[in-house]
């Protein structure tokens, strides 16, 4: 990658540069919709520091994706922080983000199941499978703070309505897509034996942050 006159070469900076313009490329693109010679025309690089920093493009395309899923679910993690204590709230925050990100002109659904899909191979599934796991965390975090009679089974049915929603959004029509999936996820919630559900007060409409 091109350095200005009288800077010192950072390694480790430069890898991040080139991770974070590679991603934007690739989740556009597609994986096998840019080859490595107009990918690294694009990142300005040449084929030698792509080779250096990731050893080959799949190198490039596993660091990608790992550090995708880091953020994505790095920001859904936050955004429930911050919707407080109430669970209804959070779930309502969840989907609101993600209705955020369905509206987006870049969006292009789920970057880890677009890989999944395009390659097969057990390294890509598993960081896809890591993915999932980390939204399967976090969802059923929020039926144990709900108090739901099987936190595990509605974590699982609110990963769908996640997924799902993503799906839809990606393939069909983004409108609307996370306030329906919402509904559903709230209305699940005030079904699964929480002492805390109200459904009165959890499908009340929300504005979108």
């Amino acid at each position: 990658m091109p350095v200005p006159k009288g800077s010192t070469i950072d390694p480790a900076r430069t890898r991040a540069t080139i991770l974070r313009a590679a991603t934007a490329v690739l989740y556009e693109r597609g994986l096998d919709g840019v080859g490595v010679a107009e990918l690294c025309a694009r990142l300005g690089i040449s084929k030698e520091t792509l080779y250096r920093h990731f050893g080959a493009k799949d190198g490039l395309v596993e660091a990608m994706l790992q550090e995708r899923s880091r953020r994505v679910t790095r920001r859904l993690a936050e955004v429930v922080e911050q919707a407080g204590d109430d669970p209804r709230e959070q779930l309502t925050a969840l989907f609101d983000a993600l209705q955020g990100w369905y509206d987006d002109p870049v969006f292009r659904g789920c970057a880890m199941l677009n890989a999944s899909a395009q390659h097969h191979d057990e390294t890509v599934r598993a960081l896809a499978a890591r993915h999932l796991d980390r939204y399967l965390e976090l969802l059923t975090g929020i039926a144990e703070r709900a108090g739901a009679a099987a936190p595990d089974v509605l974590g699982r049915q609110l990963l769908m309505l996640v997924e799902g929603a993503t799906v839809v959004a990606a393939q069909h029509d983004a409108g609307g897509v996370g306030e329906h999936a919402r509904q559903a996820a709230l209305t699940l919630l005030a079904a699964s034996g929480s002492a805390r559900s109200t459904p009165d007060r959890a499908t009340r409409p929300r504005r979108r942050p």
